[in-house]
């Protein structure tokens, strides 16, 4: 018995001991368990900062990309013009609907017809105001005011007998230029008003099927005559053409 006491003591004091060994060691354990675990501030403080980097990241992958699709070379086969742009840009400047809508050869056309007008309009009317001038000066009675006299020919001269003819045909004259003036006008007009029709129908129609599936044919036909020709075979029925559209 006094051997199993001293035993079960021994075992005792050995266990009391790894006890205490155990919580002297467990509060340095659970100190540096805590200051291992980040607190919640730390970890809003490390997702405001991932969340920074992700959106630098999206951020710097958006500009790649769109630098990217802005160095892409516009495909001019498949381009089509917009009707509405085309229209705007003819009103403000004549001849940059058509060269929106990339056909440079009318332009020629156009501007050769504004530079004609230009042309007709300072002519007619530099002739209208000489003429208008020279009307005025052979109806009034002042030898001194004579411009008309360098529309006659070599030699002439107006006198009593002759001025009144020479007064219609100064009259005519004036009234001639100025409604070639005015109608230079009208004319200019006109091609500024045909180039932006022009403009926008070509960017309407730039979409416009033109493939060889695409086919008008036109036969001959023999088309029955509805009044039955009275029993006449020669008169029963027609003889035309017929129209055949293929899509």
């Amino acid at each position: 018995m006094g051997r199993l006491f001293v035993i079960i003591f021994m075992l005792a004091q050995v266990l009391t001991g790894r006890a205490q060994g155990n919580s002297e060691l467990a509060p340095d354990t659970l100190r540096h368990a805590e200051e291992a675990v980040p607190d919640s501030d730390t970890l809003r403080y490390l997702g405001a900062e991932l969340d920074s980097d992700t959106l630098h990241i999206h951020e710097s992958a958006a500009k790649t990309d769109s630098a990217k699709m802005a160095k892409l070379p516009r495909n001019w086969s498949t381009w089509k013009p917009n009707p509405q742009r085309a229209l705007w840009l003819a009103l403000v400047l004549p001849g940059a609907g058509q060269i929106y809508n990339r056909k440079y050869w009318k332009l020629p056309i156009f501007y050769g017809g504004f530079m004609g007008c230009i042309y007709a309009l300072s002519w007619n009317n530099m002739m209208y105001k000489d003429y208008s001038q020279a009307y005025i000066d052979i109806m009034d009675d002042d030898p001194a005011t004579a411009s008309y006299n360098k529309f006659l020919h070599l030699g002439v001269q107006i006198t009593d007998a002759n001025k009144s003819r020479y007064q219609e045909i100064f009259k005519g004259r004036k009234d001639k230029y100025r409604r070639w003036r005015d109608m230079s006008i009208f004319v200019m007009i006109g091609i500024y008003a045909l180039s932006v029709i022009d403009a926008y129908v070509d960017a309407e129609l730039s979409e416009f099927d033109i493939s060889k599936d695409l086919s008008l044919e036109v036969r001959p036909a023999v088309i029955p005559n509805r009044m039955g020709g009275g029993g006449n075979p020669l008169q029963a029925q027609s003889v035309g053409l017929s129209c055949f559209l293929n899509f």
